[in-house]
């Protein structure tokens, strides 16, 4: 009795595992052509071409963007930032995210369909896919046969292809990080340090591995955006949407049309041309990157049986309901308002960025000292950044404390264009005329141009 319990169970784990577990079936992504595809493959150039030119190219007489991490300087073009500088990142980076939640509001996964990185690679890598192995029926034919002369050699020129293309890409990557031509006479020379190689592999071989292999998994199951972008869609998001209303019931060809049926024919084109391999018709599903390739191809088989394009088409929920979408709606306008603000003041505080920062630091040693002529001495170290351009030659001051006076080795200091300073300086105030701890302000004044000026401020000690 046990063993018949036991057996009759065996089948049904079984099947639930294989349920959970099912093995992931590869993707075989259809050509399709269009409008739509045309500004996917506009977009996809357009953004590899900033990537791999963008190194190369020079702005008075240095890289136009390098953003040099030993020498802790991020050049890009005629704009020299340091470490001090890090808060127009994050800043940055806050306007990065509401521009994507702006833009998501208003027309959906725009950012995933064709500015993504994975989805960028991933068609290159397609690209490459297809010339080495022909079109979707000859992929597919392809990966089902057996392994054969032919085989061999399409596989082996696709690997070289995307090798090739991968570890061009990590080596631009580390461009980014140390001056590309240097870096080319070393890879050249086979004489890169080892954490150069080690960057240029590593980064080689995550695009190889996402774009080459995982592509749709990436989105599907490593990106946190698939899982809360419902959170920004309402009604009036713009999405791609099957009009199911004037496709249902489907007719099976051209010629059941004329029975009454809907406009849809399932051809099931729509599915083979989706990267992600989903079915549009089963409605907004999270793995849908709006990348429009449904809207190609389907338009395209309305023009060949003569129906209106449109079957499947950039609509809104609102819409697909016989309503009306409105642009113009509370989400929409805070986003838009926060983004214009922060816009503005980002270009402003860069537009003004004052070409001078201070570091002061305080002598750990001695707290304070008592001279002989009756005053109380504060060493102080201070760091001198010069952002700007040109050299500027700078005299420090300080304010706040009554009858002071501050000494340095020298009384102006030279400070080269993009170049820091270390100063070391002694601020002196009479005995009788400070007591305790006094807070001022450290002042650094460049000699010759009155607007570049910085200031810190800092505490002096003396007996209490």
């Amino acid at each position: 009795m046990t063993e018949t319990v036991e057996a009759s169970e065996a089948p049904a784990t079984a099947e639930a595992s294989q349920g959970l577990y099912a093995a992931h079936r590869k993707v075989y992504p259809r050509d399709v052509s269009g409008r739509f595809a045309r500004l996917r493959v506009l977009s996809v150039l357009a953004l590899l071409g900033l990537y791999y030119l963008m190194p190369w190219v020079t702005w008075d007489g240095r890289q136009a963007v390098l953003f040099d991490l030993p020498e802790r300087k991020f050049y890009i073009f005629g704009l020299t930032f340091f470490p001090q500088d890090f808060f127009l990142l994050t800043w940055l980076l806050v306007i990065a995210a509401l521009s994507l939640f702006f833009f998501t509001a208003l027309a959906g996964r725009l950012w995933c369909g064709y500015a993504c990185p994975q989805t960028v690679w991933t068609e290159a890598f397609l690209w490459m896919e297809r010339i080495a192995e022909g079109n979707r029926a000859k992929r597919m034919k392809l990966d089902r046969g057996p392994w054969t002369r032919e085989k061999l050699l399409r596989k082996t020129l696709k690997q070289v292809l995307w090798l090739s293309f991968a570890g061009f890409t990590g080596f631009t990557f580390v461009g980014f990080f140390e001056p590309i031509r240097a870096l080319g006479t070393g890879l050249a020379t086979l004489s890169l340090s080892g954490w150069e190689w080690f960057w240029v592999v590593f980064y080689g071989f995550a695009t190889y591995g996402n774009a080459g292999f995982m592509r749709e998994q990436v989105c599907m199951y490593m990106c946190p955006y698939a899982r809360f972008q419902s959170a920004m869609f309402d009604r009036s998001t713009l999405i791609i949407s099957y009009d199911a209303t004037r496709g249902e019931p489907r007719a099976r060809g051209a010629g059941a049309r004329r029975a009454g049926q809907g406009d849809c024919i399932d051809c099931t084109v729509c599915v083979q041309v989706c990267p992600t391999g989903i079915d549009i018709r089963k409605g907004l599903q999270y793995e849908c990157i709006a990348c429009a390739a449904c809207i190609d191809a389907c338009d395209a088989v309305m023009d060949k049986v003569g129906s209106p394009r449109g079957l499947i088409r950039y609509s809104t929920q609102a819409e697909m309901e016989g309503g009306k979408a409105r642009v113009l709606r509370p989400r929409t306008l805070l986003y838009g308002a926060g983004l214009a603000l922060l816009v503005g003041g980002f270009a402003f505080a860069v537009a003004h960025r004052v070409p001078v920062n201070i570091d002061v630091l305080r002598d750990r040693n001695t707290l304070y000292r008592e001279l002989d002529d009756g005053r109380v001495e504060n060493v102080f170290t201070i760091r001198i950044i010069n952002k700007d351009q040109r050299p500027h030659t700078f005299k420090v001051s300080a304010l706040g404390l009554p009858d002071v006076s501050v000494d340095a080795d020298s009384p102006t200091h030279l400070v080269a264009a993009e170049d820091v300073k270390t100063v070391v300086v002694r601020v002196r105030v009479p005995e009788d005329l400070v007591h305790g701890g006094h807070d001022f302000t450290m002042v650094v004044q460049a000699v010759d141009a009155p607007t570049v000026r910085a200031t810190s401020p800092a505490r002096f000690f003396s007996e209490p």
